[in-house]
């Protein structure tokens, strides 16, 4: 028989040491070869020493200096895109045609210019820095404008004006420019040679200081000479760039030139040929396509022509002008060019992302058939083999309020119907004699008739009095809303019973359980969901990384066909928008349900109601819904905000096409003069249509006659039967009291309830009801270009005053 032998888990005691200090080799040679719990549980790890973990840290930082070092130099080379740069003038007295003139050196390089609409542009290649740079221009006031052309640019230069640095346009720009996120920015000065010798040291540190609130620790560089713009531009090549997050992982392009072939069946759509670098990540001809502002579409293929700015082209010098380089391309090389116009990629329709956004709903998906005779006995047997707890209950009451309802204990009220008509007729009396103070003051008032000035006259002209209703209509509704919240008056006309009859009691609102997949709108039928929204997320952001992509590599000059585009995306083009396309992830097609962490913005205090239309610009795309705004809070249950605070982050709650976090998020609402106005700012939170919008609505009462534990209260409700339906839920009051519904009083709703304490007359009996809440189906990708921001019109509906 074979002797049983202890395994490495079996416990060791420790023993005695006998007044000596044992080593570690003595241990090691009592333990036999057995390991510790821990070491065998644990991964083996090999510890360095400390010149390898040295060695290691110095491998680890050379790495990362190479790759900022090869991300610098591929940036503007011959191989790789364009160093794109915005120029953003910050002030009216800024001149952008002399800022222009100043990077356009000759001198430098050849420069190659290209003017659509009102958008300045121009390419500027420069073989001895070895960089080329393309050069964008977009004014503050047009909004759409610089966010789009923020979203693909390198760089962006801010030119300030030296003696206020921007104005109050410019400072609204930079605050919606910091919540979409910056990239890379430099700052520059122009004028500053303009003024007195004397002065120029003084304006300068002037600047510095007032520029510190927005860009600290951030040097300003002069642009008043062609010498100062040589130095601007050896800043901007070597600056290290600013990723983007949201534009990191996609593939994008600003089309430098675009050409439209209208179908043979419908001139008002047809093949959309956009030319232009790619950035960002390799694309996909079978990926779907976004053009910001105007929707998803589909690729055919896509062709790889040759570069038009070369970073070393042919150059002849003019026999007119010996001084003057200009760039000719041969014959030769333009029959080349076309011939040589290959096609990269078609599309496969088997691998192809589908246009299919919304589920189509089966209505006879929901319906059910007649059990069989096998699982009605089935059920039978299991409803036997359960126990039952027989209550009382009101007529009328389910099965769930049914377990609210507590034991009575046998106390019956000594009160009746008298009582109710006695209280009644009090309270008449008590009515018809404030009526009557009423009436002898309004007799004792007189009207007096004031004349008014003529400024008064002209200032009344600009006001728009139904406006002005109704925002002071929404003041009083937030004011009512911070002094009680969620309370709202029983009506008299309905039943309680009638008017609340979706919302239900909870014992509380942290612990009690809530289905999510519970009385779901039929709008939840045509959304996609993720069964796991974190780990599908985290897959693809993986196959991004490390999966190669067949397509256009990135900084490379191609064509994309892009089929079935209406032709107003041209015409927008053709009047001076830019044209920004991005390719989308697997899945940002389809709708879902997005939730979004956003603050309210110090420049607006307007009150802004749940449900009221809103523009939102999450990452690349841009769209109108009427979202739902909610507390951000970790629990499983989040209750609904009736109004915008100023003080909490709220998340905001919408039907919008799926985005993978992180993006930017900007709120702006649209006024009645067609402006826009930035209402909050804020980031992505997740997709998740589970996530419950939970709506409170308080219902008071008044103590009437109190008793040591027992109160008579009232103007609660106003009829027995809905005294007899609430009976379950639970009561508590403003000043900590919790209680419980015992019966009713009368037929004029007046009820005996019963407290964990002694009330005060001054305080007030409460009931809490919920209701989960979902967002209007309202979702337009279509937003109307807004008019140039003013800063006098976003900021009032009335017009400022003239002061003489």
């Amino acid at each position: 028989m074979a002797a049983h032998r202890s395994g490495p888990l079996k416990q060791q005691n420790k023993p005695h040491k006998g007044g000596r200090h044992r080593g570690r080799g003595s241990a090691q040679r009592d333990g036999k070869g057995r390991l510790a719990l821990k070491t065998l549980s644990k991964k083996v790890r090999k510890d360095l020493s400390k010149v390898d973990q040295r060695h290691r840290a110095s491998q680890l930082r050379k790495q990362k200096k190479e790759a900022v070092l090869a991300e610098k130099r591929q940036l503007g080379s011959k191989d790789g895109p364009p160093h794109q740069v915005l120029v953003v003038p910050l002030h009216n007295r800024i001149s952008l045609p002399e800022a222009f003139r100043l990077l356009q050196d000759r001198d430098t390089g050849t420069v190659h210019l290209n003017e659509w609409g009102s958008t300045h542009s121009f390419m500027l290649l420069c073989p001895r820095l070895k960089h080329r740079w393309f050069f964008t221009s977009a004014r503050p006031g047009d909004l759409h404008t610089v966010l789009d052309m923020a979203k693909v640019a390198d760089n962006i230069l801010f030119l300030l004006d030296p003696l206020e640095g921007w104005d109050s346009t410019g400072d609204y720009c930079l605050s919606c420019l910091f919540a979409q996120g910056l990239p890379t920015y430099t700052l520059a000065v122009q004028g500053v040679s303009g003024l007195p010798l004397k002065k120029q040291t003084d304006v300068r540190k002037k600047l510095s200081k007032a520029v510190e609130k927005r860009f600290p620790d951030d040097k300003l560089l002069l642009l008043d000479t062609q010498q100062e713009a040589g130095m601007l531009l050896r800043q901007l090549a070597n600056q290290k760039q600013r990723h983007l997050a949201f534009r990191d992982r996609h593939a994008y392009l600003f089309a430098h030139a675009v050409d439209f072939v209208p179908s043979e069946e419908n001139n008002l759509l047809g093949t959309l040929k956009i030319s232009g670098y790619v950035r960002g990540q390799a694309l996909n001809v079978n990926n779907l396509l976004h053009i910001v502002g105007h929707g998803d579409f589909q690729m055919k293929q896509i062709d790889a022509p040759m570069d038009p700015f070369p970073l070393n082209p042919r150059v002849i010098k003019s026999p007119k002008d010996p001084g003057m380089a200009m760039e000719i391309c041969a014959t030769d090389a333009v029959v080349d060019m076309e011939e040589d116009l290959k096609v990269l990629m078609k599309a496969d329709p088997e691998r192809q992302e589908s246009l299919q956004t919304e589920v189509i709903p089966d209505p006879m998906e929901g319906e059910q058939t007649w059990p069989t005779e096998e699982e009605l006995s089935e059920a039978n047997d299991l409803l036997k083999e359960t126990s039952k707890v027989v209550k009382k209950v009101p007529k009328g009451t389910s099965s769930y309020q049914a377990e609210w309802i507590l034991d009575e204990d046998g106390e019956s009220g000594g009160e009746g119907d008298e009582y109710d008509d006695i209280e009644r007729e009090d309270f008449m009396e008590e009515e018809s004699q404030d009526e009557g103070s009423e009436k002898e003051e309004e007799e004792e008032c007189e009207t007096v008739t004031i004349g008014e000035s003529v400024h008064d006259d002209l200032y009344d002209e600009k006001v728009d009095e139904e406006a002005e209703g109704k925002m002071l209509e929404k003041h009083k509704q937030e004011r009512l809303e911070e002094m009680f919240p969620d309370e709202v008056d029983t009506p008299r006309d309905v039943a309680a019973r009638i008017r609340f009859q979706k919302y239900r009691g909870l014992k509380s609102f942290r612990t009690s359980p809530w289905d999510p997949k519970e009385n779901l709108p039929q709008d939840y039928a045509r959304i996609f969901q993720f069964q796991n929204f974190i780990n599908t997320r985290r897959r693809i952001f993986k196959e991004i990384e490390e999966k190669e992509v067949e397509g256009a590599e990135v900084g490379w000059y191609v064509t994309l066909h892009v089929s079935e585009v209406p032709v107003s995306v041209v015409e927008h083009f053709k009047r001076g928008a830019p044209l920004i396309a991005f390719s989308l992830l697997p899945h940002e097609q389809k709708m879902s349900v997005l939730n979004m962490v956003v603050s309210r913005h110090a420049g607006n205090t307007e009150p802004v109601k749940a449900k009221e239309e809103l523009i939102f610009h999450c990452g690349f795309r841009r769209f109108r819904a009427s979202p739902l705004f909610s507390q951000h809070t970790a629990a499983d249950k989040h209750k609904f905000q009736r109004f915008l605070t100023a003080d909490l982050a709220l998340v905001v709650t919408v039907y919008a096409p799926i985005t993978f976090p992180p993006a930017s998020v900007l709120l702006f609402k649209q006024n009645s003069n067609g402006m826009h106005s930035l209402i909050a700012t804020g980031y992505l939170l997740s997709v998740d249509p589970d996530r419950m919008v939970i709506k409170r609505v308080v219902l008071s009462g008044h103590p009437f006659k109190i008793f040591t534990k027992m109160a008579v209260v009232r103007y609660m409700f106003f009829n027995r039967e809905d005294v007899l339906w609430f009976k379950p839920v639970e009561l508590r009051t403003k000043w900590g009291r919790r209680g419980h519904i015992k019966e009713p009083l009368g037929t004029h709703g007046h009820m005996k309830c019963s407290f964990d304490g002694k009330l005060k007359s001054q305080d007030t009996v409460l009931m809490n009801l919920y209701k989960r809440v979902f967002p209007k189906w309202t979702y337009d990708p279509y937003v109307p270009e807004p008019v140039p921001w003013v800063k006098s019109e976003i900021s009032s509906t009335v017009p400022e005053m003239d002061m003489e």
